[in-house]
């Protein structure tokens, strides 16, 4: 399985990092290491000394698919999940800097956390769906999915155009603003409405 992930895909948070606004979706893939194995608490690496929380949707992919037309794409997920993309940021500041490749701000061991999922059947729309993280019992992120630049279907049918998608493949769709620093001891609860979804230790 692969993860692959989408940026800048609210505006709130391109203004709250000043990026320039793309034209078309920003993609970037983590391996299946970057998983934090559940159960498990984050370590921060000892390469960053600004990792930063990035709460999002997630979609698992439940059938393969190459070139899917964006009318034919909700046939080919039928959950949804929520997820933190953990960013070194020092890093990822260095390396745009450069004009480098992300992987290393995003893609190291633990850079992906990959929380419960819902079926898709309950969601009413599935482009009006709230979600939010908590750190330490405040609520620091706060989103909707009609709020994303790409809508879920839009990103499967550009994503297809590039990677043949697969079973269990999972799409990070993008975080809104309010991403922050963590600090050992912190406790990240992301939730999707009212369930929780994932609560992780920050070590």
């Amino acid at each position: 399985m692969k993860i692959i992930c989408i940026g800048r895909n609210y505006a709130d948070h391109i203004k709250e990092l000043d990026n320039a606004r793309p034209s078309e979706p920003i993609i970037f893939l983590k391996p299946d290491t970057a998983i934090l194995l559940k159960k498990q608490p984050f370590f921060i690496p000892e390469f960053s000394n600004d990792v930063q929380h990035e709460v999002e949707l997630l979609v698992r992919i439940n059938k393969i698919g190459k070139h899917i037309d964006q009318k034919f794409a909700h046939k080919y997920y039928d959950e949804i999940g929520l997820g933190i993309d953990f960013t070194a940021r020092d890093l990822q500041s260095e390396l745009k800097q450069k004009g480098l490749p992300w992987e290393k701000a995003k893609s190291f061991d633990g850079a992906a956390v990959v929380g419960n999922f819902l079926k898709k059947e309950i969601f009413s729309d599935i482009n009006n769906i709230d979600f939010s993280l908590k750190r330490n019992g405040k609520v620091v992120q706060k989103g909707n999915s009609v709020l994303m630049m790409w809508k879920i279907d839009a990103l499967i049918e550009y994503i297809s155009k590039y990677f043949t998608l697969k079973i269990g493949d999972i799409i990070f769709t993008g975080t809104p603003a309010g991403v922050g620093s963590v600090q050992p001891n912190d406790v990240l609860t992301g939730y999707i409405g009212e369930t929780e979804m994932f609560s992780i230790k920050v070590k």
